[in-house]
């Protein structure tokens, strides 16, 4: 029998900070936030109870871009992506790891109309343009 592996996100909540766009040593964009997700429930008493989940969110390319342009602290967002784990050592020599999302997609859910005009014109922008006698990358 084979083996599935499936690693698929998607999380709604707020930004807590607005966006850090940054450019690796290549040029390649990166942007980091995070948000707050918040799930109420009744305890066993019947009161009702409130948590609040924050979570790292990483976008890379012309995704990072928009992002970094379009969302500020408190922007509504669902992020769709997969789970990822990071280490590293610091210069101190102590181990750090994080789990963090790497978005695939990043949806505005603000009800302000610029607001979707603009996620429509990021994802258009975003698409590779096909120009004539262009072959097709396979990946």
């Amino acid at each position: 029998m084979a083996r599935i592996n499936i690693n698929r996100v998607f999380i709604s909540g707020n930004l807590t900070h607005d966006p850090e766009l940054r450019y690796t040593p290549s040029g390649q964009a990166v942007t980091n936030f995070s948000i707050a997700n918040n799930r109420r429930y009744p305890d066993q008493s019947g009161e009702w109870k409130e948590e609040t989940s924050f979570i790292r969110i990483v976008a890379w390319a012309r995704q990072a871009e928009v992002c970094s342009e379009y969302l500020k602290k408190g922007s509504p967002v669902l992020v769709e992506g997969r789970l990822m784990q990071r280490s590293w050592q610091t210069p101190e020599g102590q181990k750090r790891s994080v789990v963090e999302i790497r978005a695939f997609r990043v949806h505005f859910l603000s009800a302000a109309p610029r607001a979707e005009a603009v996620e429509e014109k990021a994802v258009e922008e975003a698409l590779p343009k096909e120009e004539e006698g262009e072959e097709e990358i396979p990946f």
